[in-house]
């Protein structure tokens, strides 16, 4: 009984003695012995040092790398990156009160554990989700691989061949998100560490089964270009537009692919409409590319979403049966209302351009489309456009272009089915009236400007330009002399009117007046002959809807 009382009495002397030193701690506000946070020894730290301890410590580790892995790839951020906030900061009042607070025995044993073992408190972090999805998107999308949609080429013997698509790879980021707040809430602590992201599989778009229903051409549509420049950049635009493959739902713009219209996509300088006049422009032509395409759309009946007509009307196609489009302002879209893939094919060799749109028909056999258009009214041009030539001598005219009227034209479709036949309005087109259009000499032969011609091309009238050139620059004479004025005749392009002409060329006599003053400026005529395009057109065609048209300021291809 003894023994038990004098060991009784020393455990009891020795847990006072360590009650004493807890006492004493607790009562100076510093932490135990052998106590660290995150890996930092606060030992005999009050709680505010060991506080500013471990945010150096926190500032730290925001510069600790942690590996992503995506797929395959791989890349590396920096904890701070991921916008990482210390979240367990109340661990300091816990690190402060181990081995101070609690019973006489649980004090005993705090203090003893610390005697064989330090203690260490865990960090804790959570992540920025904004901060995660802009690191994705601006450093891991770029390791996604493109889907290769499966498609056709023409075999060149009336059949295709099918390429079977490649499957992708991309980044669920809403679900990577959370996989990586997991993971750092989790499972990081500082330090380096690995993270996946959730990483799947795009698959591709057209099956060989799908493909293989693309045999029939549901459209086609052909005009007649002449070779040289304008010829060139038919060429080239109907290529650009050829082979594209169009799924079901899916929407087209022509201007997408045919852009940007300069020397290094291929395209040459040839005549465009430029406000209210025909200028020199890189891929003047291609309008005759987007309506040639706008025709085979219609004839196989697909959704037109956007169509304008031009500002003038058009030689190569009836009136309201064209389709401009000018980068920015005018575009020709479509979509793919059939429930199968529809493939474009186009040529244009030797000045005649087809467009071909095949598919699956599913069209009865009995329908037929048919289309056409009519002139609903006419508007003379008045007057005369001029621009000053300011690198001429007065006594240059020119003339650039030829008045021809405009119109308001319908296009009506007509389809017969099951032996009943419906015709609908599918468009209206106005077109302004083009006025005679001269390009007018202004410099005198001592290397200054006609005044008086100025005031001649600004009154509009062909009269007074006549006038100043009669006088030599000076004032307008009343009564010109028109002995020296020559008829000439031109060779113009053939333009809408009810009943189209679709061979040979319309033939008209302009009278061009060129005086010879009694001045040392040039006297320059127009070519004695001016051979302009003509083209042959087949029966065209246009889905049903209607396009309000205001020309735009800016130039497009006609």
């Amino acid at each position: 009984m003894k023994i038990k009382k004098i060991l009784f009495t020393v455990l009891t002397m020795g847990m006072m003695s360590t009650f004493y030193v807890s006492v004493q701690a607790a009562e100076s506000g510093t932490i135990q012995q052998g106590i660290t946070i995150g890996g930092v020894d606060v030992s005999g730290m009050t709680p505010e040092a060991a506080r500013e301890a471990v945010e150096a410590e926190v500032e730290s580790i925001k510069s600790d790398i942690i590996t992503v892995q995506i797929g395959s790839n791989q890349t590396n951020v920096s904890a701070g990156d991921l916008g990482i906030e210390w979240t367990n900061t109340d661990v300091i009042d816990d690190a402060t009160k181990l081995g101070t607070k609690g019973n006489l025995i649980q004090r005993y044993k705090d203090q003893k554990d610390l005697e064989n073992e330090s203690h260490n408190f865990e960090l804790e972090f959570q992540a920025s989700a904004t901060a995660i999805q802009s690191f994705i998107e601006n450093n891991c999308v770029q390791f996604e691989t493109e889907r290769v949609d499966g498609t056709i080429e023409d075999d060149g013997y009336g059949g295709f061949t099918i390429i079977e698509g490649v499957a992708g790879t991309k980044i669920n980021v809403e679900e990577s998100v959370t996989a990586v707040e997991n993971y750092i809430e989790n499972e990081w602590h500082g330090g380096s560490g690995t993270v996946s992201l959730v990483v799947e599989e795009d698959p591709p778009r057209g099956s060989t089964e799908e493909l293989s229903q693309i045999q029939d051409c549901l459209g086609t549509a052909t005009t007649y270009y002449t070779v040289g420049d304008r010829g060139t950049n038919v060429e080239v635009g109907t290529q650009k537009l050829s082979g594209h493959l169009i799924y079901p739902g899916e929407e087209f713009s022509v201007c997408d692919q045919l852009v940007p219209f300069t020397a290094e996509n291929g395209y040459t300088l040839a005549p465009e409409y430029s406000g209210d006049r025909v200028v020199d422009g890189y891929g003047g032509g291609i309008c005759q590319v987007s309506t040639t395409l706008y025709n085979a759309l219609l004839d196989a009946e697909l959704e037109i979403i956007e169509r304008h007509n031009h500002t003038y009307s058009v030689s190569y196609v009836d009136a309201s049966m064209d389709a401009a489009i000018a980068e920015g302002v005018m575009d020709l879209r479509f979509r793919n209302n059939y429930d199968t893939p529809i493939f474009i094919s186009g040529n244009a060799y030797n000045g005649t351009v087809s467009f071909y749109i095949y598919g699956k028909e599913t069209r009865s056999a009995d329908r037929t489309v048919s289309y056409y258009s009519t002139i609903e009214s006419t508007t003379e041009p008045e007057g005369y456009t001029f621009y000053a030539a300011t690198d001429q001598l007065v006594g240059y005219l020119y003339q650039f272009q030829y008045a021809q009227n405009g119109m308001s034209a319908t296009l009506w479709k007509v389809v017969t089915e099951n032996g009943e036949t419906t015709e609908t309005q599918v468009n209206t087109s106005y077109y302004q009236p083009m006025k005679n259009g001269y390009e007018v000499g202004v410099l005198l032969s001592d290397g200054s400007t006609s005044s008086a011609m100025y005031t001649a091309i600004a009154s509009g009238d062909l009269s007074q330009v006549q006038s100043v050139i009669a006088s030599g620059g000076g004032a307008a004479s009343t009564t010109p002399s028109t002995e020296s004025w020559e008829t000439e005749t031109y060779q113009t392009e053939v333009y809408q009117s009810e009943v189209y002409q679709t061979e040979g060329y319309q033939t008209e006599v302009y009278q061009t007046e060129v005086y010879e003053p009694e001045t040392n400026a040039p006297i320059i005529t127009e070519p004695e002959t001016t051979q302009t395009e003509a083209y042959q057109t087949e029966p065209i065609y246009t889905e049903p809807e209607t396009y309000p048209y205001d020309p735009p300021e800016t130039g497009y291809n006609p």
